[in-house]
């Protein structure tokens, strides 16, 4: 049978709130740089594809 829970402090569920969006800003951050350092090592070519360079010399 369920049973209602103790209610969450304000102060409580407002830590619990800053930890996960603390958690998810970190990801997002990682995340948009490992998207930039990506968008470097490719270039558009004329067909609008994402190619990867290639050293031809």
């Amino acid at each position: 049978m369920a049973v209602p829970k103790k209610k969450v402090s304000k102060m409580k569920r407002n830590i619990h709130k800053s930890t996960w969006k603390k958690k998810a800003s970190i990801k997002t951050q990682k995340a948009l740089s490992l998207a930039k350092s990506n968008i470097k090592n490719f270039k558009l070519n004329k067909k609008g594809f994402l190619a990867a360079e290639v050293a031809e010399r």
